[in-house]
């Protein structure tokens, strides 16, 4: 049966350099990493601290970091899956960019947070429009699927995973505020529901705001189809690197047959 190895990688935003990338992608290779997730915010500042930025400085920041991924990509034969501004005529684009030794995708972000106090939906010129179907790819005998982190509070993109099969969701996030339980919880509860692997990377980092401080606490974690945590990174810098089974997904999907029990309804 099917196997993958799948990386997250926790860290702050990047700097220029590459060679903290390097340090961990010369062990996600000597482990038999085959795709390599990155949280929000890592490849660029957090959005608040635009403000203090040149869109030229963003848009350098984004083109180094894209074609450093490429690059790395090749050298160690793996796929990274991680979210990046897109700089565009009418503004900056929230997405998450896919990129192989052979290729690259983008998908841009279709939800964005809109509360007064994290306005993404305002800072981004993201489209507001009817929703489309969200990044899929086959690896290895897996589907998988990326979705971003707002995105995992509408059911339009967890009935995605069960109407295209995908046996595995990457999910990268920027949580703050203490919302370790709550997030923990969500992903457990949809990996069980909808029976497949969770993979989620959340930044670290902080920020200030009007002396509040922001902390991004990390919490990166493999949640298996049975709505387990497999493995979770606590708060400071680090990679997980597990291997996943496709037999997992299967026999949760047999055992449970939510989806018999939709299909018998003609759903």
């Amino acid at each position: 049966m099917a196997q993958l190895v799948v990386a997250a990688l926790q860290l702050p935003t990047l700097g220029m350099n590459a060679t903290r990338l390097e340090f961990y992608l010369k062990q996600a290779q000597q482990r038999g990493a085959e795709v390599m997730l990155l949280g929000e915010y890592v490849l660029n500042h957090f959005f608040k601290e635009f403000a203090t930025m040149s869109p030229n400085m963003v848009k350098e920041q984004t083109r180094k970091h894209t074609e450093l991924l490429k690059s790395l990509s090749q050298k160690y034969e793996i796929i990274f899956v991680a979210p990046i501004i897109v700089s565009k005529k009418d503004g900056y684009h929230k997405t998450i960019v896919k990129i192989t030794p052979s290729a690259t995708r983008y998908y841009e972000q279709q939800i964005l947070l809109p509360y007064a106090h994290w306005n993404e939906k305002k800072f981004f010129a993201n489209p507001i429009k009817p929703l489309e179907d969200p990044m899929i790819f086959n690896l290895k005998g897996f589907k998988v699927m990326v979705m971003a982190g707002f995105e995992l509070h509408f059911d339009y993109f967890w009935q995605k995973v069960t109407e295209k099969k995908v046996d595995l969701v990457l999910l990268p996030t920027a949580s703050t505020f203490g919302s370790h339980n709550r997030w923990r919880e969500i992903i457990k509860t949809k990996a069980f529901l909808h029976g497949c692997f969770v993979l989620r990377a959340n930044r670290l980092g902080e920020y200030s705001d009007h002396d509040v401080k922001w902390k991004f606490y990390g919490d990166t974690m493999l949640v298996s189809p049975e709505g387990e945590i497999e493995m979770m990174l606590e708060d400071k810098e680090s990679m997980l690197v597990e291997v996943i089974e496709k037999s997992e997904v299967l026999e949760h999907r047999k055992a449970w047959g939510f989806e018999k029990e939709l299909q018998l309804r003609g759903e």
